[in-house]
């Protein structure tokens, strides 16, 4: 089941560039997680060379990495990625363009895609991505009005739970 309301949506308005807040934000936290675990990237268990003596005592550039986000965050990030499942299924695609709009780099705070890589990703014009978005967020906002009624709390979404379809 998900968990696709949190006490802090009751005083908010839900529309649309609210949920597109919320996506980015998820998108960005999603993207912030250290990765971990296993991985088919092989692992050396020598020390590096130092070539020049630039890289001797780091005065190369490191890598930048984003804070590793708080719980309440991750736990925002999980709330509202389970909001695109109240896409439905037949509609995949903008489940996908949403999706894939909701992702942002958190070290720059740009779309890791842009409107026209989408539309070329999904064979189509990018303005028509655009309108898609649109679409599929409409569809989430829809969504979460119709829940907030039925949980009968008035401006509030209060804590729901959801079947994902």
């Amino acid at each position: 089941m998900n968990n696709i309301a949190s006490a802090g949506l009751d005083d908010c308005v839900l529309d649309a560039g609210f949920v597109t807040y919320r996506l980015e934000e998820a998108g960005a936290t999603l993207l912030a997680l250290p990765a971990s675990g296993y991985s088919t990237r092989l692992r050396v268990s020598q020390l590096d060379i130092v070539h020049s003596a630039l890289e001797a005592y780091g005065w190369d550039k490191g890598r930048l990495r984003p804070a590793v986000p708080s719980a309440a965050r991750i736990t925002r990030m999980d709330e509202a990625m389970g909001w695109i499942t109240l896409i439905p299924r037949d509609r995949y695609v903008l489940r996908r363009i949403v999706g894939a709009r909701s992702l942002v780099s958190p070290v720059t705070e740009r779309h890791l895609y842009s409107w026209r890589r989408l539309g070329g990703l999904m064979g189509a014009d990018h303005k028509a991505v655009q309108r898609w978005h649109a679409q599929g967020i409409d569809m989430v906002v829809a969504a979460l009005l119709a829940l907030r009624a039925q949980a009968g709390r008035g401006p509030g979404l209060g804590r729901i739970s959801v079947q994902p379809r």
